[in-house]
């Protein structure tokens, strides 16, 4: 499975109810959680499954599943992997916390947990950010965008987090701890009895916003789905010849050429596809 296959699903099952779907069938609690079961769906196919069934299915699909302690969402077997998203204006930032945007997932990061990192026999894998608008319990907006596309490389955040880092470990007179944070600071209080921690909070353009400039919503429509796929990946993918033959005869569904901003250098353009649905 992969995410053309996951545009197919949702054009075939263009849940919007979100919540009232999931609670439905005793799967999610809130509109977040509804909204990641949405998205496992969509790549597993496993719309309306008996729970087992779906289970079994979801295991053959996804190599590993975690949640916002352990990053990533989802992990694809021998594919992608998956950041899922929730906001709930149209216009809102995505909160990152202590994690900045990624290209790519590598499995040495010190940010995954183990059994991440042995889910598969794997080094990296191309993130997806899988973006969702919830208002009153409906999905409005849903977007899918490769990390490639959508936000710099590891050095420039980097850059920023080991200045930040270095920083605060030249101040005088105070006690340092070793921490993936940037920075621990301990007895800071004459007792000794008194710690700081330093954490980066990230947050990142969403991404209609981010690529306005090529695609703007239809706000008079109950759901809008963008889809940006480079033609590096996409011509790495060995069914898009489906997703074409369905928008030749689904008329909300659509494929357009396009060419994007490089986020390592503006001034560079690369092609690739855009994907929408609106109904």
């Amino acid at each position: 499975m992969n995410i053309i296959d996951a545009v197919i699903h949702l054009v075939n099952n263009p849940v919007i109810h979100l919540t009232e779907y999931y609670q439905g069938r005793n799967r999610a609690n809130n509109s977040g959680d509804a909204l990641e079961e949405y998205v496992k769906d969509l790549f597993a196919n496993t719309f309306d499954m008996e729970e087992t069934a779906r289970l079994e299915k979801i295991s053959e699909v996804f190599s590993y599943l975690g949640n916002n302690s352990n990053p990533p969402d989802a992990m694809l077997w021998d594919g992608d992997a998956i950041e899922v998203k929730k906001i709930e204006s149209p216009n809102s930032a995505l909160a990152l916390n202590s994690s900045y945007p990624k290209q790519k997932l590598l499995s040495d990061s010190n940010m995954i947990s183990s059994a991440c990192k042995n889910a598969e026999n794997w080094k990296e894998k191309d993130i997806i950010y899988v973006v969702g608008v919830v208002k009153n319990n409906n999905l409005k907006h849903l977007c899918m965008v490769y990390g490639l596309d959508y936000c710099a490389n590891d050095e420039c955040y980097r850059r920023i987090k080991s200045t930040i880092k270095n920083g605060v470990e030249s101040i005088h007179g105070v006690e340092f701890a070793e921490t993936n944070e940037l920075g621990r600071i301990n007895k800071v209080d004459p007792l000794g009895i008194t710690y700081m921690r330093v954490r980066g909070m990230w947050g990142i353009e969403n991404p209609w916003n981010v690529f306005e400039y090529i695609y703007k919503r239809n706000m008079d429509k109950d759901f809008n789905f963008m889809c940006i796929i480079n033609d590096d990946k996409w011509n790495k993918l060995n069914n898009t010849k489906y997703l074409i033959d369905l928008a030749d005869t689904n008329e909300l569904l659509n494929i357009k050429e396009i060419k994007i901003k490089n986020p390592d250098n503006p001034a560079q353009l690369r092609g690739a596809k855009l994907i929408t649905f609106a109904r």
